[in-house]
C-alpha cells in the first residue's frame, strides 16, 4: 500500500466509525400517554391555582404560621435519618451515571519496568516505559443507551430525595396537628373535671340533706373518675406523639419536649388557603410521580442495551514506549517501540442468553410503566379525597358547633331543674355526657381540617416543582 493511500484509509475508516457512532439500537424514548380528566371531581369549592402558584413559598408548612411547628421541620430536614438516606442513594446514583459515561472514552495507562535474568550461561538486563491505550467504540449504541439509563437513574433518585422530604415534613406537621388538638382535648378535660368536681361537691351536699340518693352520688363519682381516666389516656396519646415527632426530627424521644398549649389558647394553627392545581400540572409537582417517569426512561434506555448486544464489538488499541538493556540508552530512538491493533468480536451461540436478556429488559419497562400509571392514579386519588373530606368538613364543623352550643344549654337546664328537685340526676349525667362529646368532636373535625389540609399540599407536590420531564 502506498504512503499517499494510508492516509486515505485512514480517514475513511475514522469516518466510518463516526458514522456508526452516531446511531443507537433500541427504541428512543416517549412518556408514557395517559388520559387526565379535565378538572377534579370534588373541587367545586377551589379554585384553581396557576401553574407555578404553589412554588410562591418555598416552605409550605409556615402556611400554618406555628413558630414551633416551623423550627421542628427546619429540624427535620438538616437531620431526619431517612432523608439522609434517600440524599446517600441520591449520591451514589450520580457515580453509578458517572461511572456509565466513563465507557464512552478510551483507557489510557502508563508502565516502567526493569528486569535482570540468567539464561545459558548469560546474565541479561532489561529496562522499559511504556504508554498504552485501548477504546472500544460504541459503534451500535450500548454505551450511550447505558449512560442514558444512569442519567435517568440518577433524577429518579432526586426526584425519591424530594419524594422523601415531602413525605417527612407532611407526617411531621400531620403529628404536629395532632398532638395540638390533643392539648385542646386535654384543657377540654381539665375544665370539665372541674366541672364535674363542683357537681360532686353540689351532690354530695344534698345526699348529707337527704335531699340527693345515694345512687345520684353514685354516678357523680363514677362521672368525674371516667372523665379523669380518659384524660390520662389524651396524656398517653401525646406523649407517643411527641416520640414520634422527636424520631422524625432525628434525636431521640427523651431529648425533645414539646410545651403544652396554655388551656384557652386553642389550637393555634391557622388553615392554610389551598388553591386545586389542574390535573394535567399534577404529573409536573408531585416527585413520586416524576421518580417512577424516569424509571420508565431508564427501562427504555435498557432495551437499547440488551439489544446492542446481538452486534459485533470493536476494539482498538495503542501503545509505545522505550526498552533497552542499558539505562543509560533508554530514551535513545533506536529504543522506541510501538504497537497498533484492532479486533472485531462476534458471538455466534450463546445459548439463548441475549433473548433472554432482551425479554428480561422489556418486561422490566413494561413494569415501569405500569408502575408510573398506578403512580399517577394513585396520586389523583389522594388529591380527591382530600378535596372530599375539606369539601364538607366546614360544614360539619359549624353543625357540630351548634349541636354542641345545644348540649351546653341541655346541661344548664338540667343542673337548673335538678337543684330545683324537678329532675334527676341521671338527667344532668346524660346532659354532661352529650356536651362533653360534642367538644371533642369539635375538636377532632378541627384537627382533621388541618391534617386533610397538610395531606392536600403534600398530595398537590408542596412546595416542590419540575420545570421539566
Amino acid at each position: 500500500m502506498t504512503a499517499t493511500r494510508r492516509p486515505l484509509l485512514f480517514l475513511c475508516s475514522a469516518l466510518l466509525l463516526q458514522l456508526l457512532a452516531g446511531c443507537a439500537v433500541g427504541p428512543d424514548y416517549v412518556k408514557p400517554a395517559m388520559e387526565l380528566p379535565s378538572d377534579y371531581r370534588e373541587a367545586a369549592p377551589w379554585t384553581t391555582a396557576q401553574p407555578a402558584a404553589a412554588d410562591d413559598q418555598s416552605q409550605w408548612w409556615t402556611s400554618f404560621q406555628d413558630p414551633v411547628l416551623n423550627d421542628l421541620v427546619d429540624q427535620a430536614n438538616l437531620a431526619n435519618q431517612t432523608i439522609a438516606q434517600s440524599e446517600a442513594q441520591y449520591r451514589e446514583a450520580l457515580a453509578l451515571a458517572d461511572a456509565a459515561r466513563a465507557g464512552l472514552t478510551p483507557t489510557v495507562s502508563a508502565g516502567a519496568a526493569t528486569s535482570r535474568a540468567r539464561s545459558s550461561g548469560a546474565v541479561a538486563t532489561a529496562h522499559s516505559v511504556s504508554l498504552s491505550s485501548s477504546w472500544v467504540p460504541d459503534l451500535w449504541g450500548g454505551v450511550r443507551r447505558s449512560v442514558e439509563a444512569g442519567d435517568a437513574s440518577a433524577r429518579a433518585s432526586g426526584d425519591d430525595l424530594a419524594a422523601a422530604r415531602l413525605s417527612i415534613q407532611s407526617s411531621l406537621v400531620q403529628d404536629y396537628v395532632q398532638l395540638r388538638a390533643l392539648d385542646m382535648q386535654s384543657a377540654l378535660y381539665a375544665r370539665t373535671t372541674a366541672a364535674y368536681q363542683r357537681s360532686l361537691q353540689l351532690v354530695n351536699s344534698q345526699y348529707r340533706e337527704g335531699v340527693a340518693l345515694r345512687s345520684d352520688l353514685a354516678l357523680a363519682e363514677n362521672q368525674l373518675a371516667a372523665a379523669e381516666a380518659e384524660a390520662l389516656d389524651l396524656h398517653a396519646q401525646r406523649a407517643q406523639l411527641e416520640h414520634a415527632i422527636a424520631v422524625l426530627t432525628g434525636q431521640p424521644p427523651a431529648k425533645l419536649q414539646i410545651a403544652a398549649l396554655p388551656a384557652d389558647a386553642g389550637l393555634r394553627l391557622t388553615v392554610p388557603a389551598i388553591p386545586a392545581t389542574l390535573p394535567a400540572q399534577l404529573l409536573e409537582r408531585r416527585p413520586d410521580i416524576a421518580a417512577a417517569e424516569r424509571r420508565v426512561a431508564a427501562a427504555n434506555a435498557n432495551i437499547g442495551v440488551a439489544r446492542a448486544a446481538w452486534f459485533p464489538a470493536l476494539s482498538l488499541s495503542a501503545g509505545g514506549g522505550y526498552s533497552n538493556s542499558a539505562m543509560a540508552d533508554l530514551f535513545n530512538t533506536p529504543s522506541r517501540i510501538w504497537s497498533l491493533g484492532a479486533a472485531l468480536s462476534q458471538t455466534l451461540f450463546d445459548g439463548g442468553l441475549r433473548k433472554a436478556n432482551d425479554a428480561q429488559a422489556i418486561a422490566a419497562y413494561d413494569v415501569t410503566v405500569a408502575s408510573y400509571k398506578q403512580t399517577v392514579l394513585s396520586a389523583f386519588q389522594e388529591v380527591e379525597d382530600n378535596l372530599a373530606t375539606l369539601s364538607v368538613l366546614d360544614a360539619e364543623i359549624a353543625k357540630q358547633q351548634q349541636a354542641t352550643d345545644a348540649a351546653k344549654l341541655a346541661q344548664e337546664l338540667a343542673l337548673k331543674q335538678y337543684r330545683a328537685g324537678t329532675a334527676t340526676y341521671l338527667t344532668v349525667v346524660t346532659a354532661q355526657a352529650t356536651t362533653l362529646a360534642g367538644e371533642r368532636t369539635v375538636a377532632s373535625l378541627l384537627s382533621r381540617r388541618l391534617v386533610a389540609s397538610a395531606a392536600l399540599i403534600t398530595g398537590l407536590g408542596g412546595n416542590w416543582h419540575a420545570p421539566t420531564l
